[in-house]
């Protein structure tokens, strides 16, 4: 229990901790790049009666060591302290590093520590609670400029559109006819086996076809399921890397797609399942259908290696242990000049003209694939290629099969997939928690590299989660029901229409925080679905819902036409229990975004003479405050008047 003068006082006699760089405010910054000089300066009402104040710090694994801050002056009932960090002189030898640290505030007969809350924000306690963190990261460390400020969109590829080109099935699948009413294989129960090789036919042929559609949406990026071949219709078994696959329309809807993109100025990046492979694949080759000398049929094939075998030939190291699903040996320096070298497969296809790869499970690819990968993509290419790890948490502090990640050393990733920010947006939308979604945003914000924020993959649907629209509007995603049950299972009207005026907020949300919005096919259109394979239902073409599609329009032009929203700075200036606001901002141009999901109005005050943007136009404001309505979403533009 905290001491009866704290408690009396702990709102009054919390501290301010203050960091600036160069005389510039970097209070909310927690990743810095190696060799930045950060000045601590903290300023303690006399209130709390602190007569010393003491940084507590460590590396990442190592023992915390104290070092005392100098008092400074006394000032308007505070005392201010101050101390300052060399981030090179803490990392020594190497040119990145992570930390975690504390305040200690010491007071007569007891101590008071910081407790983080979300790296910025901290309440006291008389333990040590949650550290600060501190990301040092290496000086020549860049993203590509080119990413940031776009819109990305998903494409489950056999999914997406059937074009008019060659695209053969494989022996063995087969074509499900009616893509409108059709329904994706699914197993009896989750995780039971399935062949999925069942087909709707989108292909590669399909997704050129259908660039004008995309135009229209803002897409700068697209990215694309696996494309390799592959024996199933997810090709999340790879059976050969060097091929892609007939049923999508091979090498030459690929380079037809990449030609045409270009036209456009639509960049396409891959899928990279580089952790495992197919056990029917030239590999493996456990069926014998290839003419290579596969891991599965000989230890003295020469991917034997590749693989681990527990016991030959039947029992190996797998994917979760799904045995269709091999794990390859990244770590060995054979795998990785295959896939990850200056002359593997990742890097020829940036050669061909693939802008980037988003690495599948990146928690199970060693250290020393990623750094081959980053050094053999951009020796590939002048304009920097993307790399996006599947990554679910904070990445900075990832932890993976009891292994710290160095993900954003500045030596391995560009992006990682947001789910963090999926989550506090749900949180918002769906639940009223504003302070979800403001913890969240606060602690990636100061806890990546700002040019790592910028190119955040930040999702609301992918292939491996419920469609947005069925999350919003069935909060029991449908439990206690079968698969059978599920796959024919859709909103009531009430609540799709309710899900819908929540996907609109959800997407408001979701293109104007730091970050590039990735959309996952037919989301716009209103698509539902729960669980895998319920969420990779065929696209509806001519059965779009209007509303979603227009507003995604309308986002789309938004980060189109405005700078501020590619890499311009990020704060958030209201929040409360069930409301928040929040700026982006760059030489002049400044947009302030709010949400009310209470039930009452709120006003935000403002200064200047403001624009409400809306996809049915323009609403003009003058005045002191900007009104928001509750279940409503804004986005405002500061003009000059």
């Amino acid at each position: 229990m905290l001491p009866t003068f704290y408690r009396d006082y702990d709102r009054a006699a919390l501290p301010r901790i203050q960091k600036t760089v160069s005389g510039e405010d970097a209070s909310d910054m927690g990743a810095f790049s190696f060799g930045t000089v950060i000045a601590f300066t903290l300023h303690l009402p006399r209130r709390l009666g602190a007569a010393a104040v003491v940084l507590r710090l460590c590396r990442d694994g190592e023992a915390f060591f104290d070092t005392p801050l100098a008092f400074v002056s006394t000032k308007c009932g505070e005392d201010i302290y101050k101390l300052t960090l060399d981030t090179a002189s803490l990392c020594g030898a190497r040119d990145f590093g992570l930390f975690y640290y504390h305040f200690l505030f010491v007071r007569g007969q007891d101590t008071l520590f910081t407790n983080s809350i979300n790296n910025v924000d901290f309440t006291l306690s008389e333990r040590e609670g949650r550290s600060f963190r501190l990301l040092v990261y290496s000086p020549d460390f860049k993203t590509p400029d080119w990413f940031a400020g776009g819109t990305m969109y998903h494409i489950f590829v056999d999914r997406f559109c059937r074009g008019e080109g060659y695209a053969p099935l494989r022996e063995g699948a087969t074509l499900e006819e009616d893509w409108e009413n059709g329904i994706p294989q699914f197993a009896p129960h989750p995780g039971a086996p399935l062949a999925n090789d069942r087909f709707f036919g989108g292909n590669l042929w399909g997704v050129a076809e259908k660039l004008d559609y995309l135009r229209s949406l803002g897409v700068t990026v697209l990215y694309l399921s696996p494309i390799f071949e592959a024996a199933s219709n997810h090709k999340y078994d790879t059976g050969d890397y060097e091929r892609v696959d007939a049923a999508f329309g091979g090498e030459a809807a690929l380079a037809h797609l990449l030609d045409k993109a270009k036209a456009y100025g639509i960049r396409i990046i891959l899928d990279g399942v580089f952790n495992h492979t197919g056990d029917d694949s030239r590999y493996f080759n456990r069926y014998g259908r290839y003419d290579a000398l596969g891991a599965y049929q000989s230890p003295n094939s020469p991917y034997a290696h590749w693989y681990s075998f527990k016991q030959f030939p039947n029992d190996y190291e797998a994917w979760w242990g799904i045995p269709i699903l091999p794990r390859i040996n990244s770590h060995l320096p054979e795998v990785r000049a295959y896939l990850a070298g200056h002359d593997g497969i990742a890097a020829s296809r940036v050669r061909q003209g693939i802008a980037g790869w988003r690495l599948d499970v990146a928690d199970e690819l060693s250290d020393e694939f990623l750094d081959d990968l980053r050094d053999s993509l951009h020796a590939a290419s002048m304009e920097q290629p993307i790399i996006i790890g599947e990554v679910w948490e904070n990445a900075a502090e990832k932890m993976a099969y009891g292994h710290r990640r160095r993900y954003f050393s500045g030596k391995q990733l560009d992006s990682v997939m947001n789910y963090p920010v999926r989550n506090g947006i749900l949180s918002f939308v769906r639940d009223g928690d504003a302070d979800a979604l403001y913890n969240v945003l606060t602690e990636l914000y100061s806890s990546y590299p700002r040019n790592v924020c910028h190119c955040l993959m930040n999702l609301l649907g992918t292939h491996d989660t419920e469609r947005i629209l069925t999350v919003l509007g069935d909060p029991a995603l449908g439990n206690g029901r079968s698969n059978a049950e599920l796959s024919t299972a859709r909103l009531s009207p009430d609540q799709r229409h309710r899900a819908i005026n929540l996907l609109h907020i959800a997407l408001t949300l979701q293109f104007t925080v730091f970050g590039v919005p990735s959309v996952f096919y037919g989301d716009e259109a209103g698509m539902e679905g729960y669980h895998d394979p319920f969420c990779r239902f065929p696209f509806p073409w001519g059965r779009e819902e209007p509303s979603l599609l227009k507003t995604v329009r309308f986002l789309g032009k938004l980060r189109l036409d405005n700078t501020c929203l590619a890499d311009g700075t990020f704060s958030v200036i209201y929040h409360d229990a069930h409301a928040i606001a929040y700026e982006r901002s760059k030489n002049g141009n400044r947009l302030l975004i709010a949400a009310n999901m209470g039930s009452q109005t709120i006003d935000i005050p403002v200064t200047g003479h403001w624009q409400q943007l809306h996809p049915d136009g323009i609403t003009e404001y003058r005045g002191q405050l900007l009104r928001i309505l509750p279940k409503q979403s804004c986005i405002f533009k500061e003009v000059d008047v």
